[in-house]
């Protein structure tokens, strides 16, 4: 993972800041490239080696969308394995490689999000914006146990809302996450 400056979020100046983080694709001397969080999914950036730290992550997510179950792993070994919902057949969760880019705590814990919600660098393939933001991809919690294991959201991930809890004391921001079609 790498960090760069700090942004807003929602680029509202009245909202908090937090680290602007990438996923470290290629390093070159003086020089690292970067997956970033914009259109199309998957694009990357070159970087001043300089402009950015760059530090290890031992974790990493795994989202099979066919199974509907991810497995999150501290290196080869398995921490968390679960049941998800994912995106209905109009607008499925993307499949790629991308990372955790931010992490919030919702204020209603009893929400369609759940306790927590990591934003993704990816982004909506059917959508372009989703409730006042650009249609942005997360894996959170979620208010129905029962919508687990079936494909219904806009294409987030939802989760179980104590795997998310646990996750969010432990899971840097500028962790990968590979979603399988």
């Amino acid at each position: 993972m790498s960090f760069g400056q700090s942004w807003h979020i929602d680029d509202d100046p009245s909202m908090p800041t937090v680290p602007e983080v990438f996923l470290v694709q290629e390093q070159r001397p003086g020089w690292v490239r970067v997956l970033l969080p914009t259109r199309p999914n998957g694009s990357s950036g070159w970087i001043h080696a300089s402009d950015v730290q760059v530090s290890p992550d031992p974790y990493h997510i795994q989202v099979d969308i066919a199974a509907h179950q991810i497995t999150v792993f501290n290196g080869t070994q398995v921490f968390y394995q679960g049941p998800v919902a994912d995106g209905a057949p109009q607008t499925p969760t993307p499949p790629g490689l991308f990372y955790t880019r931010v992490l919030l705590q919702t204020p209603d814990p009893s929400s369609v999000y759940g306790p927590f919600a990591y934003g993704l660098s990816a982004h909506s393939d059917a959508l372009t914006t989703f409730d006042g933001g650009d249609a942005e991809i997360g894996i959170h919690g979620n208010n129905d146990a029962s919508a687990l294991g079936k494909s219904v959201s806009h294409g987030c991930v939802r989760m179980d809302n104590n795997a998310i809890t646990v996750l969010s004391k432990i899971l840097p921001l500028g962790t990968p996450v590979q979603i399988n079609p």
